[in-house]
């Protein structure tokens, strides 16, 4: 399904009822841990989608949305804030970000959504502004995109909160790295907003 962003742009857009299929609801109880890591990336894939989702945008000149949602098996519903960039060059590379603290509030997590034929053993390169944060790992690969993620601690919160632009770095060959920039306008205030 293709939808309209906030600000026009088209995306590709998964709804809950599009992750029933992958079996996140019949699993046996005893695989429990394996359903919690499925149920938090279905979580993330169906927050980047229009279907079913809670959304309030994080101000007026915010590049950032907040969508709530119960995911399966939760109890109660979980918020994120998202963002969908696309690169001015390759209009077929949509990347996702998806910013959450955990249910529990003990963890902040950063989860981007690739497209499928990202090179996976490469992972994703994080720079805010000019500096190069780090590597994001992908951890599971779904229908519709590749999930990369890693935890926010305390040091990365006050970077991702002061900085400008957010340049994910995609590579489809080890060769070829496509940097796509997203603006960080009003992600300290959504973020803190989150409950």
């Amino acid at each position: 399904m293709i939808v309209q962003g906030l600000r026009g742009e088209r995306t590709a857009a998964l709804t809950v009822s599009e992750f029933a299929g992958v079996g996140f609801r019949t699993w046996p109880v005893e695989r429990s841990a394996r359903a919690a890591v499925a149920g938090l990336c279905a979580f993330g894939l169906a927050l980047a989608s229009a279907g079913g989702a809670t959304a309030a945008t994080g101000g007026a000149t915010s590049a950032w949305e907040t969508r709530c949602e119960t995911p399966p098996g939760a109890a109660s519903e979980q918020c994120a804030i998202v963002q969908s960039v696309v690169d001015d060059e390759r209009p077929n590379v949509t990347l996702v970000i998806i910013a959450l603290k955990t249910a529990d509030h003990k963890s902040r997590l950063l989860r981007v959504i690739a497209p499928l034929g990202a090179l996976l053993p490469t992972g994703l390169d994080l720079k805010l502004d000019a500096d190069d944060v780090g590597r994001m790992s992908f951890v599971r690969c779904l229908p519709n995109g590749c999930v990369a993620e890693t935890l926010i601690d305390d040091k990365l919160l006050q970077r991702l909160e002061s900085a400008q632009t957010m340049t994910l770095v995609l590579f489809q060959t080890p060769e070829e790295g496509i940097g796509v920039p997203a603006p960080m306008a009003g992600f300290k205030d959504a973020f803190e907003k989150l409950p």
